[in-house]
């Protein structure tokens, strides 16, 4: 197994409220080739922990911890550093592609700009790039000239996956690309991501709060419940012998196939009183 990425006991909290945690000691691998998803309800710390990797928290959070990538302890590394890192090694696909993508500017140059960054890609050789990874992801090259508005949401998701592997980095982070997207484009996209992610040798996270998908996509699986990991393992192991209470519940709120399986409201009677 090759390690690409560590998370050494990450911990995050406002700079102004240094004792509230809103991520709490938090240690995590992601392995080459492998996918490994975050899954917890909202306002379980799955982003913050996501974006820290990306040296992307707002100034006024504070972290602590250590982040190892490839090796290489880069939690201290300034913007400069991390700018060389982020679109060249690091990509990340954000949950709404939307307000991630510039209005103004045309999806082929969106796609191109980490190519011409990092890579140093100019004139036809540039062009012929990103119209082959337009193609990779299912789009017509012709609509290199469009505009984010001039696609569906499901295309537009697409751009963001082209732009995020342009580079073919060693990590890949999704932030729940597929929550705002059909059931249908929903699947089209995660298999997407399957395939590049086996393509690529690619260490992917995965955050999400739906186990129809970490059924789907999923190696390991890390459960987080207010800033912490209560559970982790393969996937076998966490959807078939949960032992937190809490991965019990969450399963217990998901539908089976065949529409006969009685949900259960989420409940948090196994927390111990403050």
């Amino acid at each position: 197994m090759t390690e690409i990425l560590r998370i050494e006991q990450l911990s995050i909290s406002p700079a102004h409220a240094p004792a509230r945690k809103l991520v709490n000691q938090v240690s995590l691998t992601l392995a080459r080739g492998k996918t490994t998803c975050i899954v917890g309800e909202s306002g379980s710390g799955k982003s913050l922990t996501a974006l820290s990797i990306m040296k992307l928290l707002s100034p006024q959070l504070h972290m602590q911890g250590q982040v190892f990538f490839q090796g290489q302890e880069i939690s201290q590394h300034n913007e400069s550093a991390m700018q060389r890192l982020r679109g060249r090694q690091m990509g990340m696909i954000f949950q709404e592609p939307m307000t991630s993508l510039n209005p103004v500017l045309t999806i082929g140059f969106q796609i191109g700009e980490p190519l011409q960054t990092h890579l140093g890609l100019k004139g036809q050789a540039l062009k012929q790039k990103v119209a082959a990874l337009l193609e990779q992801v299912g789009i017509d090259p012709t609509r290199a000239d469009s505009y984010p508005d001039e696609l569906s949401g499901g295309q537009r998701q697409r751009v963001m996956i082209a732009m995020s592997i342009a580079c073919e980095p060693a990590l890949l982070i999704a932030d729940e690309p597929t929550t705002a997207l059909d059931v249908t484009v929903q699947a089209q996209v995660l298999r997407l991501l399957d395939e590049l992610k086996n393509r690529l040798q690619m260490a992917m996270l995965f955050i999400t709060h739906d186990f129809g998908v970490v059924a789907d996509i999923a190696d390991e699986v890390i459960v987080m419940f207010r800033g912490e990991i209560v559970e982790s393992g393969s996937v076998a192991q966490v959807l078939h012998s949960p032992q937190h209470p809490y991965t019990r519940a969450l399963l217990a709120c998901v539908p089976d196939a065949e529409g006969k399986k009685v949900l259960q409201p989420m409940t948090y009677d196994w927390l111990t009183p403050a």
